[in-house]
């Protein structure tokens, strides 16, 4: 057994004022993908990740593989979350922490601590 993933046949074009191309294993995928990136790390294979439409069912794949997603633009996700806060409460639950030790950075610490516990529920 191979301590490398599968690899698959992968065919991007993109040209200006041009429908994009977008192709694994010989199968048109880009009428669902919204954006993707191309990386590749020196003496590495490239990766593709596309970020796929909401509720796109275009792809199959049947295997093991790493599994991650996120939405194609988290910008607005986390612009939106920023503009929802109210400074006033952040700052007030910020300095009701019991876990502040007046080392440097404590303020920050506890700005992000807070935010964590917000976002998770907790």
């Amino acid at each position: 057994m191979s301590t490398y993933p599968e690899l698959h046949r992968v065919r991007v074009a993109a040209r200006p004022d041009e429908p994009v191309v977008i192709e694994i294993d010989g199968h048109d995928v880009a009428q669902g993908v919204e954006a993707y990136r191309i990386a590749q790390v020196e003496g590495g294979e490239p990766e593709l990740t596309l970020y796929v439409q909401p509720g796109w069912k275009g792809v199959q794949f049947e295997g093991l593989a790493e599994v991650m997603a996120e939405p194609a633009n988290l910008r607005h996700v986390v612009v939106d979350f920023i503009d929802a806060m109210d400074w006033r409460k952040l700052d007030e639950a910020v300095l009701a922490r019991n876990d502040l030790d007046g080392q440097p950075g404590e303020l920050t610490r506890g700005v992000l601590a807070q935010l964590r516990e917000w976002v998770t529920g907790a």
